[in-house]
């Protein structure tokens, strides 16, 4: 990210792996906005250190800030909160809320099953194949990014039942 110019937009926590992700962002001389809700200040630990820290009210303010502050958007390894904000952004690039890249960073296979899950219901008819191929997944960093550098949006017809 640093090398390529690009700046780290998240969820302004002090921990896990994008706590450390925005630490060595800011060591390299980097930018790093955090975006935090009121009420998780002390239940994340703020990172204290970014260049610029949004605390917003809610859950929802914080995804559509961080959505509007970002060009892209990539999940690293994570829980619920990791994907239910992975599959939210996604569907918002499907229903043409925006036309920025979406990806995983598909470190030791983490995200294998969710990408056949996917390939899945591709196949089943329940995924647009163009839909499908908005989320972009690979297992290098600079990978990731250069398929984020040659992304243009799907333009894609709603199905009317």
């Amino acid at each position: 990210m640093y090398e390529r110019g690009l700046e780290l937009v998240y969820g302004g926590a002090a921990k896990g792996l994008m706590g450390i992700l925005a630490d060595r962002v800011l060591e390299l001389g980097g930018k790093v906005h955090g975006v935090i809700p009121k009420f998780l200040q002390d239940k994340e630990i703020t990172h204290l250190a970014l260049t610029r820290l949004h605390v917003v009210s809610s859950m929802h303010e914080r995804k559509a800030l961080m959505a509007e502050l970002a060009s892209g958007f990539v999940a690293l390894p994570g829980g619920l909160g990791t994907l239910e904000e992975l599959v939210e952004i996604v569907t918002w690039g499907q229903l043409q809320m925006h036309s920025k890249p979406c990806g995983v960073y598909n470190v030791e296979g983490y995200f294998d099953a969710l990408l056949q899950y996917l390939d899945h219901a591709t196949a089943e008819g329940f995924l647009k194949p163009g839909n499908r191929r908005m989320l972009l997944a690979d297992t290098s960093a600079n990978g990731l990014l250069d398929q984020f550098e040659n992304y243009v949006a799907p333009n894609i017809e709603k199905w009317i039942n």
